[in-house]
């Protein structure tokens, strides 16, 4: 029976029905994932032509903010039990205000840094707060759908703030898009300090950084654990070229007035569209089945991105004229949402099977470690790629420059050293293939490790 009995003898039912805090806690996320987004989609670009960064070091540094953004919130979180949720919000909001803002100010290295360190800090608060409240805020019974409901908010704020930003880039410069992000961040810390009151957080039993360092050790050690944090990290490293190669492979490619954040949001509308119809589709399937579908998808993925090659113009579809590349990544863009669907509904699960009895817990809490990893590694690989293959124009000779401008135009043929951009997209692919069979690897030695297992026991 779907009720739950209360302390007076009634019978509880589920419920759409949450407090305020708990909206006013979705709203501020909602606001800090459209910040985060807008400026994370340009962040290499504008680390390009604003700060003056080659290639490589923009893959450097943007891998590192977006590697780091997935581990701190491992020390914020004990940080903001002992603050209290509300404290915790308002410090982070300001960080993030003052990060994003200066990132609009200044155009120097060090500054650009320091900015980019305090988003870090200010968003890892956000995450385990914002959690927390939700979790706080509703019950066994509908604990469920307060998170569904958390998860949507997630995806609307990443596809508001893509969507913002792009006819910003276009317009004013891609220096004035971190001005988008801080005046949400700053909407979202106005929000907190008048309206949030977090629930009551009596019951919690914070967490010292001992605690949390020693889950991570024990987490990290366990050589199961680690190897599947790493290879599923093939996974998103592919994933994370949404933010990495994509956009300036889009304006590079076919020109600036072209909308790679608009593209960008086609995961999480295909996302937000199928999850709910897959994870019912697999909800009987063990984990390594479905874990190993979408292992076989993501190179896929990378192949459609590269495929734009092989079309001469423009593609007629239903009789509208379309760039090559907006159509593949499109479709490159749509599988790595269905992938998704298939990963996330039981990688959790999948996770929890490689923990020593008892240790569940813990393992869960480091199992999306394997995004630090795949964000790092990603972009730096990215980086090296691009130069390679796909470099910015301003590097170039001023006669290959302007050759590009015409090509662009439709006027002249692309120079020559654009002539394999699209091996760029090969690469992932043979990444997204040697993960698939890493997985397969590690599937069947464990399986045969735990069947001898079983058979002496």
């Amino acid at each position: 029976m779907n009720e739950e009995i209360t302390a007076d003898g009634s019978a509880e039912k589920p419920t759409w029905r949450f407090p305020k805090t708990f909206w006013t806690g979705n709203a501020a996320e909602l606001c800090e994932r459209a910040a985060y987004y807008g400026t994370f989609i340009a962040l290499r670009t504008y680390l390009i032509r604003v700060v003056g960064l080659d290639d490589v070091q923009a893959g450097v540094v943007a891998g590192l903010f977006g590697g780091w953004i997935y581990l701190v919130p491992f020390f914020t979180g004990a940080i903001s039990d002992r603050m209290g949720f509300r404290k915790a919000l308002i410090l982070a909001f300001a960080l993030l205000t003052v990060g994003y803002f200066s990132l609009g100010v200044f155009s120097t290295l060090g500054p650009v840094l320091m900015g980019l360190a305090l988003i870090v800090l200010g968003g890892a608060f956000v995450k385990p707060v914002i959690t927390g409240t939700v979790a706080k805020s509703s019950n066994s019974l509908n604990r469920a759908r307060a998170f569904s409901i958390f998860y949507m908010v997630v995806n609307i704020g990443s596809f508001t703030g893509k969507t913002i930003v792009a006819p910003m880039r276009i317009q004013m410069g891609v220096e004035t898009v971190p001005y988008f992000s801080a005046g949400a961040a700053l909407f979202a810390l106005v929000l907190v300090m008048l309206i949030y009151r977090p629930p009551d957080d009596r019951d919690v039993q914070p967490k010292n950084m001992r605690e949390v360092l020693q889950g991570m050790w024990m987490a990290m050690s366990n050589v199961r654990f680690l190897a599947l944090i790493l290879i599923t990290a093939g996974f998103w490293a592919i994933q994370g070229q949404l933010y990495a190669s994509m956009p300036d492979y889009v304006l590079r490619m076919a020109g600036e007035t072209y909308k790679p954040e608009w593209y960008a949001n086609v995961n999480p509308l295909v996302v937000v569209l199928f999850v709910v119809a897959i994870t019912q589709m697999v909800r009987n399937w063990k984990p390594q089945n479905s874990i190993l579908v979408a292992m076989a998808m993501i190179p896929m993925s990378s192949l459609a991105m590269a495929s734009s090659s092989w079309f001469h113009g423009a593609v007629n579809v239903l009789g509208m004229e379309i760039h090559p590349i907006t159509l593949m990544m499109v479709v490159g863009i749509a599988i790595q949402g269905l992938a998704e669907c298939f990963l996330s509904p039981k990688w959790l699960e999948f996770a929890s099977k490689q923990a020593p009895r008892g240790k569940e817990g813990v393992f869960l809490g480091f199992a999306h470690i394997n995004t630090f990893f795949a964000w790092i590694f990603g972009f730096i690989f990215s980086g090296y790629l691009l130069k390679n293959y796909c470099p910015e124009p301003t590097t170039l000779p001023a006669a290959v420059q302007a050759q590009h401008t015409l090509a662009l135009a439709g006027q002249a043929p692309m120079p020559e050293v654009y002539a394999h951009a699209n091996y760029l997209w090969y690469a992932y692919a043979g990444i997204g293939i040697s993960s698939l069979l890493a997985l397969l690897i590690f599937i069947f030695v464990t399986n045969r490790i735990d069947a001898k297992k079983t058979a002496k026991d």
